[in-house]
């Protein structure tokens, strides 16, 4: 099993930024991607971006340019530094890890947005 402790969320106004973390403990050998989803309310949890254990990146278009996913391989954490925030940003964020095919979710933090 794997444990993932999000970190960094709350509220922030327009144009904005925050820092989110992620570390990982448990059973953390062998974990590959990892990343951050969001859910806003009303709406399908979508993919954010991933980060690969060799830092290949992906973005969600909506974040491209805005967001930055890194990753501490040392510490075992994740991080999703976001600026220029907008109330369309306003979610839970989840961390996901991928280790041996199996998905593992953060229990989530609350980012909002004002306008």
């Amino acid at each position: 099993q794997v444990q993932l402790v999000e970190s960094g969320g709350g509220l922030v106004q327009a144009g904005g930024s925050l820092r989110l973390s992620c570390a990982a403990s448990g059973n953390i050998a062998m974990i590959n991607t990892m990343g951050w989803s969001r859910e806003a309310p009303g709406k399908q949890r979508e993919l954010v971006a991933t980060i690969t254990r060799d830092e290949q990146t992906n973005y969600a278009d909506s974040v491209k340019g805005r967001v930055t996913i890194s990753r501490d391989n040392a510490k075992k954490t994740v991080y999703l530094q976001m600026d220029n925030l907008t109330p369309e940003d306003t979610a839970v964020y989840f961390c996901r890890v991928y280790r041996c095919g199996v998905v593992y979710w953060g229990q989530g933090t609350q980012v909002t947005v004002s306008s």
